[in-house]
């Protein structure tokens, strides 16, 4: 492999766990909770406490059970 080929593939490899943090958990659109973005906001559909961080909220997200609902999921 050559470097270039190398350094392509790592940066995707970094890109891609770097992305994984990023969101609460697989298949949701919801940013992973920490330090600096605390999940302590209510959902605004169902009102239910400490469902958003505020980078969900400033998305204009709603919590994955409504969410999946709202695709037609169901509770």
């Amino acid at each position: 492999m050559t470097l270039a080929a190398t350094i392509r593939r790592q940066i995707a490899e970094d890109w891609h766990e770097r992305s994984d943090r990023d969101f609460a958990n697989p298949g949701s659109a919801l940013r992973a909770a920490g330090k600096g973005n605390p999940r302590n906001l209510p959902c605004p559909t169902c009102k239910e406490p400490n469902k958003l961080t505020p980078k969900d909220k400033r998305l204009g997200y709603q919590c994955d059970t409504c969410a999946r609902q709202d695709e037609g999921g169901g509770y």
